[in-house]
């Protein structure tokens, strides 16, 4: 097994001497197996089971079914990994503080120019990303603020080499915004792999994830996709963490081509004593193109 990315949480405080850090990192880090094994026969069944008792809201002709469209979602996660290191976005993030009302009493700006960088020369993918500061926020030292990063490995979930690490259940089609999506759960399988650990002195943790997928009927690409974490990880200080991420289709001209990439993640951390609320924003996506020039004749 071999590392292949990681999803960030850490909680800093910003003074003008150092840069202190108060709390454990949220590592989302995943570990690709050997193979993929593939999804057994009995949890089809079982998945199409509970399709079948849960009638869909909104019916539509000629769309998937839920577990063809979760398999195209697989795709999708593949190949948005190929596309992902093809481009470059303006990324705006917003670091709040949330009062015990649910409302952000405190936040700060900034903005970045973001490119997400792909490396599967190894045999297995590594994932990195690329910050480069356009708009600097304003520290107030006083404040602790949450640091997120790496979050757009929560795909992995839904990577092939992860199925067999998560149970999938489709619970029923809607609209959203005029389309037909089919909303599935996911929850971990005992002793499975997760794409989530929580680092704590120096050690591991893996997170239990679970959450909902909203993948469209017609084409299987994720929508939108919410993971969270609940109480059971209070003794080592994490209350809860939950991520909620959509995602769009990005249309590129000369040539024609259409990459399916991430728009906004909301990320909320609570520990016992403090809730934090980061907001990203992904816009502005440019296509690197590359081209070579061949020069013949010309004088050194």
């Amino acid at each position: 097994m071999s590392p292949l990315s990681c999803f960030c949480c850490a909680l800093k405080e910003i003074s003008g001497r150092r840069l202190a850090l108060l709390q454990a990192l949220v590592l989302f880090a995943a570990l690709l197996p050997a193979c993929a094994v593939a999804q057994s026969t009995d949890g089809a069944t079982s998945a199409r089971k509970v399709l079948a008792q849960n009638p869909t809201e909104s019916p539509a002709s000629n769309t998937l079914d839920g577990l063809t469209a979760l398999d195209l979602a697989r795709r999708s996660v593949t190949k948005y990994f190929e596309q992902a290191a093809n481009v470059v976005c303006a990324e705006s993030v917003t670091q709040g503080i949330v009062n015990p009302n649910g409302k952000v009493n405190y936040h700060e700006d900034s903005a970045f120019e973001y490119q997400l960088l792909v490396d599967a020369n190894t045999g297995a993918l590594r994932l990195s990303e690329s910050r480069e500061t356009r708009k600097a926020s304003f520290r107030d030292p006083a404040r602790t603020l949450l640091v997120t990063n790496g979050f757009t490995s929560m795909l992995l979930i839904v990577h092939p080499d992860y199925q067999d690490s998560y149970t999938f259940e489709p619970v029923r089609e809607e609209i959203v915004d005029g389309a037909a999506v089919f909303k599935i759960d996911f929850k971990p399988v005992p002793g499975g792999s997760s794409p989530a650990a929580l680092q704590l002195r120096g050690k591991n943790y893996p997170l239990p994830l679970s959450g909902s997928l909203w993948i469209d009927a017609r084409t299987g690409s994720i929508t939108k996709l919410v993971a969270e974490v609940d109480s059971s990880l209070s003794d080592l200080g994490l209350k809860g963490l939950r991520s909620e991420i959509h995602y769009a289709t990005i249309n590129f001209h000369d040539p024609e081509e259409s990459y399916w990439m991430p728009v906004s993640a909301t990320i909320d951390v609570e520990t016992p004593r403090q809730h934090w609320r980061n907001l990203h924003r992904f816009s502005n996506y440019r296509r690197f193109r590359a081209s070579i020039q061949l020069v013949t004749g010309g004088k050194p």
